[in-house]
């Protein structure tokens, strides 16, 4: 044996006489040794490494899931906003399943009912174009007409048909179907989830609180039933305003004769579920469309809106979701604005339930702990 190996198999010896004399029938593993120092610096390094890369990995995983986060995030708004409609319904003794399934079936003939109105005209509309079209072909060719004059300066037909012959034509259309199929499959995904979390809403609300510690649990049901008062009376109220604005919208251009009335009316009703700015653009949609009939009845038809507007800020929406929100107008407007810059439409859907939840957590626990401070 080399000489090199005998004192390592000495020290190995010397080790386990040592193990054998610690353990004891009360300690058998021996009794503990000194902690590691946690104010090392090594220790403290490899904490703070470790911190980041959770972190970041967390970070990845939520970039890397963003759709479906907000999929589910929408699918919990939704069916937080449609809870009330069902506790309605249970209080009047129907089981819970039986008022989910009411809801959604009212929600589902609703829908229905918008599409059988709205497809008809489009297809209209598009039959119209597709008439149109060879006129509007013949007027390019002249030039003693505005489109045919257009046409000469910016040479609008030749543009138009390089576009549709070109290799990008078919890609396009492959992308626009493609973005059409996820649509599709991202609505069914949320109805699918919303029809979910409704069902079980009483349950992932108790799993929740039970997160709380339990000295401070009964402060927070009080508190996240406010919230899911506020978000219910949002949605519902948002609902009913929309409604509103599209019968309106309706009835003014069937008075005044204004073309394709049915799908200006359903645009406006859907525009108006955004705060603040939907109604304007739907607005500005139905006056320019009218501007067609005449500039009398674009001008009254500007006057109109702008009257909705008034009646809508200061009296329907005061009255049917004010009482439930209570968010103030520069709240709102910012609101709506970061919103719509973080998550596009769907941001501004529910930024304003949001700050009313924020306004709510920093007026009943923010303030008073500063208070005490």
């Amino acid at each position: 044996m080399p000489e090199s190996q005998e004192p390592e198999q000495g020290s190995f010896a010397a080790a386990e006489a040592a193990a054998a004399e610690l353990s004891t029938a009360a300690q058998p593993l021996g009794a503990k040794g000194k902690p590691l120092n946690r104010r090392s610096p090594f220790l403290l390094g490899l904490a703070g490494a470790a911190g980041v890369a959770v972190v970041y990995g967390l970070v990845l995983i939520v970039v890397g899931l963003q759709d479906i986060l907000v999929l589910i995030g929408l699918a919990l708004f939704l069916a937080i906003g449609l809870e009330p409609a069902v506790s309605w319904l249970t209080r009047r003794r129907f089981p819970r399943w039986l008022a989910v399934t009411t809801v959604f079936v009212v929600g589902l003939l609703a829908l229905g009912g918008f599409l059988t109105a709205a497809i008809p005209v489009v297809v209209e509309q598009g039959t119209q174009l597709v008439a149109k079209a060879p006129g509007w072909l013949h007027d390019a060719q002249n030039h003693n007409t505005v489109l045919g004059q257009l046409n000469d300066r910016f040479h609008l037909q030749s543009q138009l048909e390089g576009l549709l012959s070109g290799p990008g034509f078919g890609t396009g259309l492959l992308g626009a179907g493609q973005a059409v199929f996820s649509a599709l499959t991202n609505v069914l995904i949320l109805i699918v989830l919303t029809v979910y979390f409704l069902a079980d809403l009483p349950r992932i609300r108790a799993g929740g609180y039970r997160l709380v510690p339990h000295s401070r649990r009964p402060r927070a049901i009080l508190l996240g039933d406010e919230i899911s008062t506020k978000v219910g009376g949002y949605v519902l109220g948002n609902l009913a305003i929309s409604v509103i604005a599209g019968v309106l919208t309706l009835a003014w251009l069937l008075i005044f004769g204004v073309p394709y009335a049915a799908l200006l009316a359903i645009t406006v009703a859907i525009l108006d579920l955004i705060p603040v700015v939907g109604s304007v653009v739907g607005g500005v949609l139905v006056s320019l469309v009218a501007l067609t009939v005449s500039l009398p009845v674009c001008l009254a038809t500007i006057g109109f809106f702008v009257g909705y507007r008034l009646v809508e800020d200061y009296l329907l929406v005061p009255r049917i979701i004010g009482g439930a929100v209570k968010v103030p107008a520069l709240v709102t407007v910012v609101a709506v604005i970061v919103g719509g810059a973080l998550l596009g439409i769907v941001g501004a859907l529910v930024a304003i339930p949001i700050a009313a939840a924020a306004l709510l957590i920093v007026r009943e626990v923010l303030y008073p702990r500063l208070d005490r401070a």
